[in-house]
C-alpha cells in the first residue's frame, strides 16, 4: 500500500490511545471478518493470531507459516482504510535480528501497529531482558521502515499457569511493562487479566496505554474506562463465536435434517454488498 496512507493509519490509530476514553478493538481472522467490522463503524480493527491460523488451516502459536499470514493480513489491510494491527505473536523469530526482519515484513503488508507477547507457548515465560530487546528491535524495524506502528507489548502473566500470587503478577508484569515501554512498546497488554481491583492497580501504575482482552464476565466498556484502561481488544472472542455459531447450525442440520436453521440475520446480498459498493477502496468512517 502506499507508505504515506500507512502513515496516516498509524497516526490514527495512535491517537486512539490517547484520546481519553476507552475504544473497542474488534479482532477479525480473514478478509471477510474485517470487512464486517469495518462496515459496523468501528474506529481500527486488529487481527487474532488464532482465528488467522485457524483460517489457514494450523493450531495457534506461530504454526501458520509466516508468508501465509503476512498474506492474509494483506487481504485485510486491502478491505478497508481503517487502521489494521496484527497480532503478531512472538514475533517470528529466535532472535531480536530475526523478529526485526519478520516486522519488517507485516509492516511492508500495510499494519498500523502489532502485538508482541513474552510468553512462550503459554507455558513460561520468556526472560524479560531477551523479551525487552525484541521489543526494541521491533521498533528499529518501524523507524527504518518510516512507519511509527503502534507496539502492544502482550504480558503474559496471567496466561502462565505457576503458583504465583496475585501480588507477584502484579509485580512482575509492572517490571516487564517499564521494560518493554522503555525499549519502545506504546501499550501494554496483560493478556487474561480479568480482576477489576487489579486491573485499576496496574492502570494507575503503568504510566502508558493498558489493553484488555474482552471475555464474559469482564466490566463493561464504561466500567473499565472508568478503572483507567484505553484500550480493550476481543482476542479471540469473536472468532470462536463464529465457529461455534457454524459448528452448531451445521449440527443441527446433520441431525434433524431440517433447513429452517440455515436463515441468518445476513443473506447473500447483505455481504455481497460488503464487497462491491465503492467504499471498499475508499475507506469506512467510524
Amino acid at each position: 500500500m502506499d507508505r504515506q496512507a500507512q502513515i496516516q493509519r498509524a497516526e490514527r490509530f495512535r491517537s486512539l490511545h490517547a484520546c481519553g476514553q476507552v475504544f473497542l478493538l474488534p479482532n477479525a481472522w480473514d478478509a471477510g471478518s474485517a470487512r464486517v467490522f469495518a462496515h459496523l463503524g468501528f474506529g481500527a480493527i486488529a487481527t487474532t493470531s488464532a482465528g488467522v491460523a485457524w483460517s489457514l488451516g494450523y493450531p495457534d502459536g506461530e504454526q501458520a507459516p509466516l508468508d501465509e499470514v503476512i498474506a492474509s493480513i494483506r487481504r485485510m489491510v486491502r478491505v478497508t482504510s481503517l487502521p489494521l494491527s496484527a497480532d503478531f505473536e512472538a514475533g517470528y523469530g529466535g532472535s531480536p535480528e530475526a523478529v526485526a526482519a519478520s516486522v519488517r515484513t507485516v509492516i511492508d503488508a500495510g499494519v498500523a501497529g502489532i502485538n508482541l507477547e513474552d510468553g512462550i507457548r503459554h507455558q513460561s515465560m520468556r526472560d524479560m531482558d531477551d523479551a525487552a530487546r525484541r521489543v526494541a528491535a521491533a521498533r528499529h524495524a518501524a523507524v527504518d521502515a518510516g512507519v511509527p506502528i503502534v507496539i502492544n507489548a502482550r504480558i503474559d502473566t496471567w496466561m502462565v499457569d505457576d503458583e504465583a500470587s496475585t501480588s507477584e503478577r502484579i509485580a512482575d508484569t509492572t517490571r516487564r511493562a517499564h521494560a518493554y515501554l522503555a525499549a519502545g512498546a506504546d501499550c501494554i497488554f496483560p493478556i487474561g487479566l480479568a480482576d477489576p481491583e487489579v486491573i485499576a492497580t496496574l492502570c494507575a501504575t503503568i504510566k502508558a496505554p493498558v489493553n484488555i482482552g474482552a471475555r464474559a464476565g469482564l466490566p463493561n466498556l464504561a466500567e473499565l474506562g472508568r478503572l483507567g484502561v484505553a484500550r480493550v481488544s476481543t482476542a479471540t472472542r469473536l472468532a470462536t463465536a463464529a465457529f461455534a455459531s457454524a459448528s452448531a447450525a451445521a449440527e443441527r442440520l446433520r441431525r434433524t435434517g431440517n433447513f429452517d436453521g440455515l436463515n441468518a440475520a445476513l443473506d447473500y446480498e447483505d455481504i455481497q454488498h460488503l464487497f462491491v459498493s465503492p467504499d471498499i477502496t475508499e475507506g469506512d468512517t467510524p
